[in-house]
Protein backbone atom coordinates (compact mmCIF):
# COMPACT_ATOMS: atom_id res chain seq x y z
CA UNK A 1 0.00 0.00 0.00
CA UNK A 2 1.04 3.72 -0.19
CA UNK A 3 0.11 6.86 1.32
CA UNK A 4 -0.52 10.44 -0.74
CA UNK A 5 0.70 12.85 2.06
CA UNK A 6 0.10 16.54 2.24
CA UNK A 7 3.02 18.63 3.96
CA UNK A 8 3.24 22.36 4.23
CA UNK A 9 6.79 23.38 3.56
CA UNK A 10 6.30 26.49 5.41
CA UNK A 11 5.46 24.46 8.42
CA UNK A 12 7.00 20.73 8.02
CA UNK A 13 7.89 20.27 4.37
CA UNK A 14 10.05 17.23 2.90
CA UNK A 15 13.29 19.58 3.46
CA UNK A 16 12.89 19.22 7.04
CA UNK A 17 11.86 15.35 6.92
CA UNK A 18 15.14 15.01 4.78
CA UNK A 19 16.97 16.84 7.92
CA UNK A 20 15.60 14.90 10.60
CA UNK A 21 15.48 11.61 8.34
CA UNK A 22 12.73 10.16 10.31
CA UNK A 23 9.65 12.42 12.20
CA UNK A 24 6.31 11.78 13.39
CA UNK A 25 3.79 12.64 10.50
CA UNK A 26 1.63 14.43 13.26
CA UNK A 27 -0.72 17.68 13.09
CA UNK A 28 -3.48 15.67 10.59
CA UNK A 29 -6.72 16.23 12.18
CA UNK A 30 -9.25 15.79 9.57
CA UNK A 31 -11.93 12.53 9.94
CA UNK A 32 -11.42 11.37 6.61
CA UNK A 33 -7.01 11.74 6.65
CA UNK A 34 -7.53 9.76 10.33
CA UNK A 35 -9.37 7.37 8.96
CA UNK A 36 -7.02 6.77 6.08
CA UNK A 37 -4.13 7.01 8.84
CA UNK A 38 -5.28 4.17 10.90
CA UNK A 39 -5.31 1.88 7.71
CA UNK A 40 -1.42 2.56 7.03
CA UNK A 41 1.30 0.22 8.21
CA UNK A 42 4.76 0.09 8.91
CA UNK A 43 6.66 -0.11 5.39
CA UNK A 44 3.80 1.21 3.58
CA UNK A 45 5.37 3.96 0.91
CA UNK A 46 4.60 7.40 0.99
CA UNK A 47 4.82 10.20 -1.65
CA UNK A 48 5.20 13.32 -0.28
CA UNK A 49 3.32 16.31 -2.15
CA UNK A 50 3.89 20.58 -0.63
CA UNK A 51 1.17 22.53 -0.91
CA UNK A 52 1.56 26.01 -1.38
CA UNK A 53 3.59 28.16 -3.19
CA UNK A 54 5.22 24.76 -4.36
CA UNK A 55 2.01 22.82 -5.27
CA UNK A 56 3.89 19.65 -6.20
CA UNK A 57 4.30 15.75 -5.35
CA UNK A 58 8.53 16.09 -4.35
CA UNK A 59 9.80 13.52 -2.75
CA UNK A 60 9.14 9.62 -1.16
CA UNK A 61 9.12 8.38 2.07
CA UNK A 62 8.58 5.16 4.28
CA UNK A 63 6.24 4.64 7.16
CA UNK A 64 8.52 3.11 9.85
CA UNK A 65 5.52 2.48 12.43
CA UNK A 66 1.64 1.58 12.58
CA UNK A 67 -0.16 3.89 13.84
CA UNK A 68 -0.30 5.67 17.47
CA UNK A 69 -1.77 7.84 19.71
CA UNK A 70 -0.63 11.24 18.71
CA UNK A 71 0.75 12.83 22.25
CA UNK A 72 -0.86 15.69 21.55
CA UNK A 73 -3.87 14.87 21.79
CA UNK A 74 -5.36 15.14 25.07
CA UNK A 75 -8.69 13.84 23.50
CA UNK A 76 -7.00 10.31 22.38
CA UNK A 77 -8.62 10.46 19.32
CA UNK A 78 -5.91 11.32 16.97
CA UNK A 79 -3.31 8.92 15.52
CA UNK A 80 0.48 9.76 14.04
CA UNK A 81 2.54 7.57 12.40
CA UNK A 82 6.82 7.77 11.73
CA UNK A 83 7.52 8.07 8.73
CA UNK A 84 11.19 8.33 6.81
CA UNK A 85 12.28 10.83 4.27
CA UNK A 86 13.75 8.17 1.42
CA UNK A 87 14.82 10.43 -1.35
CA UNK A 88 13.61 13.51 -3.20
CA UNK A 89 12.23 12.94 -6.34
CA UNK A 90 14.39 13.93 -9.98
CA UNK A 91 11.30 15.64 -11.10
CA UNK A 92 8.94 17.19 -8.89
CA UNK A 93 5.20 16.30 -10.28
CA UNK A 94 3.44 19.47 -10.47
CA UNK A 95 -0.65 19.56 -9.63
CA UNK A 96 -1.76 20.21 -13.10
CA UNK A 97 0.54 17.19 -14.13
CA UNK A 98 -1.15 15.13 -11.57
CA UNK A 99 -4.64 16.34 -12.41
CA UNK A 100 -4.02 15.85 -16.38
CA UNK A 101 -2.45 12.78 -16.12
CA UNK A 102 -3.99 9.58 -17.71
CA UNK A 103 -4.78 7.29 -15.04
CA UNK A 104 -5.41 9.33 -12.10
CA UNK A 105 -8.61 11.02 -12.47
CA UNK A 106 -9.96 8.72 -10.08
CA UNK A 107 -6.79 8.92 -7.37
CA UNK A 108 -8.31 9.88 -3.76
CA UNK A 109 -5.92 13.36 -4.19
CA UNK A 110 -7.54 14.41 -7.75
CA UNK A 111 -10.79 13.62 -6.44
CA UNK A 112 -10.59 15.50 -2.87
CA UNK A 113 -7.28 17.79 -2.91
CA UNK A 114 -7.47 19.00 1.04
CA UNK A 115 -7.42 15.13 2.51
CA UNK A 116 -3.60 15.45 4.34
CA UNK A 117 -3.49 11.34 4.15
CA UNK A 118 -5.48 9.76 0.98
CA UNK A 119 -4.26 6.22 -0.09
CA UNK A 120 -2.69 5.55 -3.81
CA UNK A 121 -3.30 2.42 -5.57
CA UNK A 122 -0.17 0.29 -7.31
CA UNK A 123 -1.42 1.26 -10.53
CA UNK A 124 -1.78 5.26 -9.56
CA UNK A 125 1.84 4.93 -8.23
CA UNK A 126 3.28 3.37 -11.26
CA UNK A 127 1.97 6.53 -13.09
CA UNK A 128 3.56 8.91 -10.36
CA UNK A 129 6.81 7.64 -10.07
CA UNK A 130 6.69 7.53 -13.82
CA UNK A 131 5.80 11.53 -14.12
CA UNK A 132 8.66 12.28 -11.65
CA UNK A 133 11.62 10.61 -13.87
CA UNK A 134 11.68 7.55 -11.52
CA UNK A 135 11.72 3.86 -12.92
CA UNK A 136 9.94 1.40 -11.15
Amino acid sequence: MAWFLLADPTDFGFAELERREVAPWDGIKGAPAQKNLRSARRGDAALVYETAPVKALVGLAELVSDPYPDPSDRAGKRVVVDVRAVRRLRTPVPLAALLGARGLAKMSFVRVKRVAVSPVSAAEEKILLRLAGEAR
